[in-house]
């Protein structure tokens, strides 16, 4: 059984899973997409999920001590990731159990390595590739265009979802293979 606060602002999301749980101040974009057992907690400051954006199953948003916790369009927040008070750049990949902390900043066409801990306030430019822990640059590249195929293909699942279907059609998978060059 989820929750959605009064303060929570669906602006025509693709699905909200019936598990997830938005507390507080949060904004959910169109076609955004939340997840089975997605927790959001924004007791002060605000939560905002870009246009596009998806929210995997197991995530955990808060906002920080002092910052607000922001997620650009076209992004792909993955598998139990912890985001806490920091701000995503669009067309982002947060790697499965990655967690980034209060201040932090991603920019645009960024991937973040699955396991990856972004300390505080620690700020990474556009089209960055980032590991470890404490997480670092390790290579720069333009990731853009992959991560937007990567929340293009969760967009389709989620508006399957919502009518009902989970499982693509042969059509959504020849489109999917033409998406990748597959």
């Amino acid at each position: 059984m989820g929750h959605i606060g009064a303060e929570v602002v669906l602006d025509d999301p693709a699905v909200v899973h019936d598990s997830a749980q938005l507390y507080g101040k949060v904004y959910v974009g169109p076609g955004a997409s939340i997840w089975p057992n997605v927790v959001t907690r924004a007791e002060m400051y605000e939560i905002r999920i870009g246009a596009r954006s998806n929210i995997q199953d197991f995530v955990m948003i808060h906002v920080g001590s002092f910052t607000p916790t922001i997620v650009g369009e076209d992004c792909s927040i993955t598998h139990h990731v912890t985001l806490h008070g920091c701000e995503i750049g669009d067309r982002c990949l947060i790697g499965i159990n990655a967690t980034i902390m209060d201040g932090a900043k991603i920019g645009a066409n960024s991937i973040v390595a699955g396991h990856s801990i972004v300390t505080e306030n620690a700020e990474f430019p556009e089209n960055s590739i980032i590991a470890g822990v404490p997480a670092k640059l390790v290579a720069t590249r333009d990731c853009g265009a992959k991560n937007l195929g990567n929340a293009r293909f969760y967009e389709m699942n989620a508006r399957n979802y919502a009518e009902g279907r989970d499982r693509l059609s042969e059509d959504q998978l020849a489109e999917l293979k033409e998406m990748f060059g597959g």
